[in-house]
């Protein structure tokens, strides 16, 4: 899964770079060099997906390693705005392979609170990636061009591919797969759409995930333009990416405690109070220093660490017995909402960071509707089922 970090944030010092090298005019036509990788993430685990859940995850993993091979040539040798979002939509559909098998075979292994726990250690290992990503993005384009970070991203892939083969077990084993049917996919997506809890806490994660994608296609235009701050970037990139990490290694701790949906409904609530404040204060005015926008990017991260594990838990739940499916098509759902949030809402994102709260504030709006929806729907179906989280 960190391959996909690594394929995102090693390029974000270079994005500028990138644009003027393929003719890009428009700044904001940067953002899409980030935003198309995540629309692959959203469409690829469609087909790998019920794939998975037939053949074995593991043979999967290894082709989809295989494409983002082959993108990362195409990125490399583009000359052209429409090529390079081609190698980057092609680069995501290779990595929604690692990445949704990787959710699967947690599921096939565990559930519960204890898979929310253990989602919660592998996020903190996917975490480091950012925080070195776009320090090492930077050194290497100071040493030799934007081309050299996707020959990085290779050597990282074939050494990953490598370990995962050698340490890594089969977690399907033959008598629990699916035969491989036209109806696969249909079958398993009827199954899914019945589960309201499943397709819930899939969209609240796509409100959060297009939120922070926000952040993630505007940060350099943010940092590095708005407040010029090129050299400072890489660090300020990893301590938020800090803030994320402890909460969501803190995590890990406190939802053995209390549990899934006591901490997602706490963090949302955090979240929508920290952008609220922001907009209270900093309505109709410039950009404040840069050390107060940090404290609040700091807030709103720490909330969304505790967001990314429990949701994809708490989605993946009801489905255990079709992981792969279901990793898939909540996969899909999430990023195809988030995809089209953040490409509109980081459109206004050009002289101030305070669009963004405002997508922050709707976002985690609709989200706690959403939540209080499965709370009541929760409560009418079986009352004592969730005594505990209401």
């Amino acid at each position: 899964m960190s391959i996909v970090a690594l394929a995102i944030d090693a390029l974000l010092p270079a994005l500028e770079y990138i644009g003027i090298s393929i003719g890009i005019t428009q700044v904001v036509d940067n953002q899409l060099l980030i935003t198309m990788i995540f629309l692959g993430l959203g469409l690829g685990p469609l087909f790998f997906g019920p794939i998975s859940d037939s053949l074995g995850r593991k043979p999967i993993v290894y082709i989809g390693f295989g494409l983002f091979i082959i993108a990362s040539f195409i990125c490399v040798h583009s000359e052209s705005l429409e090529m390079m979002i081609a190698g980057r939509i092609l680069q995501g559909i290779g990595l929604s392979a690692p990445r949704t098998i990787s959710i699967a075979m947690v599921r096939d292994t565990y559930s519960g609170d204890y898979m929310a726990r253990i989602m919660s250690f592998i996020t903190v290992v996917f975490i480091f990636v950012p925080i070195i990503a776009p320090a090492m993005g930077k050194f290497v384009l100071d040493h030799y061009n934007w081309q050299a970070i996707f020959y990085i991203q290779l050597i990282f892939s074939l050494l990953v591919s490598f370990w995962f083969w050698k340490r890594q077990p089969e977690t399907l084993p033959k008598e629990h797969r699916v035969k491989l049917t036209s109806h696969i996919f249909i079958n398993g997506f009827k199954e899914i759409m019945k589960a309201k809890r499943t397709i819930g806490f899939t969209i609240i994660a796509g409100f959060v995930t297009g939120s922070f994608m926000v952040y993630l296609s505007t940060a350099q235009q943010i940092f590095q333009i708005q407040y010029d701050l090129k050299e400072q970037f890489p660090y300020i990139f990893a301590g938020l990416a800090i803030a994320i990490g402890s909460a969501t290694f803190l995590n890990g701790t406190l939802v053995i405690k209390f549990g899934m949906e006591k901490m997602v409904t706490g963090a949302l609530i955090a979240f929508f109070s920290v952008s609220l404040v922001y907009i209270l204060l900093f309505h109709g005015a410039a950009n404040p220093s840069v050390g107060v926008l940090l404290s609040f990017f700091g807030m709103q991260f720490f909330s969304i660490g505790f967001l990314f594990g429990n949701l994809r838990a708490l989605a993946m739940e009801p489905v255990g017995h079709i992981a792969g499916i279901g990793a898939a098509i909540t996969g899909f759902i999430s990023t195809m909402m988030a995809v089209p949030m953040s490409t509109f809402i980081g459109r206004f994102v050009s002289d101030t960071a305070l669009p963004l709260f405002y997508g922050f504030l709707v976002c985690s709006s609709l989200a706690l509707l959403v939540l209080a929806y499965l709370k009541v729907y929760a409560k009418n179906v079986d009352p004592h089922i969730f005594e505990n989280e209401l």
